[in-house]
């Protein structure tokens, strides 16, 4: 189930939403006791509604509840578990192995071997990533991702196969 399925689901867990929901929707035709009792009887078979003591047709979040619980969100591995919806760097790892993880992923996507950068084409390649593209930019140093020419004017991406 798609992130955005799982939060329509659970929009429909909070009366508030519910309410705003059901007014947005207002001004519909009434329906006729017919139809309103096999459009009940539909949304008691998909477990949405149930009659409640008094007869009265009432939300059942029980079916919601189930489908949420079906399709737990899948847990991000590896460097997605330090990275936004969008990519972005949300944190970096204390530990020192996930973090170079998270450093080899970005310089891998960011830089091609042979390139010799800028330093202000550098930090386009970097903003995608982070707000903070001179302490990405450092961290990639220090990692020896990426090296800084003698001039320090210029960065080139480290040959993987000679780490």
């Amino acid at each position: 189930m798609s992130e955005r399925w799982r939060g329509v689901l659970a929009a429909l867990l909070n009366p508030d939403l519910r309410s705003v929901l059901a007014e947005s929707m207002g001004g519909a035709e009434p329906l006729s006791e017919a139809r309103r009792r096999r459009a009940a009887e539909r949304l008691t078979e998909l477990g949405l509604v149930r009659e409640n003591a008094s007869g009265a047709v009432e939300f059942d979040d029980a079916a919601v509840r189930a489908l949420l619980a079906e399709s737990p969100p899948a847990k991000p591995s590896g460097p997605q578990r330090f990275l936004t919806a969008d990519g972005r760097i949300d944190r970096y790892p204390a530990q020192q192995g996930d973090r170079d993880e998270l450093l080899r992923w970005i310089a891998d996507r960011a830089f091609r071997a042979g390139e010799v950068l800028t330093e202000k084409q550098t930090n386009e390649r970097l903003a995608p990533f982070t707000g903070d593209v001179a302490v990405l930019r450092r961290y990639l140093v220090d990692a020896a991702l990426l090296e800084r020419t003698r001039s320090g004017s210029e960065y080139a991406r480290v040959d993987a196969a000679a780490q």
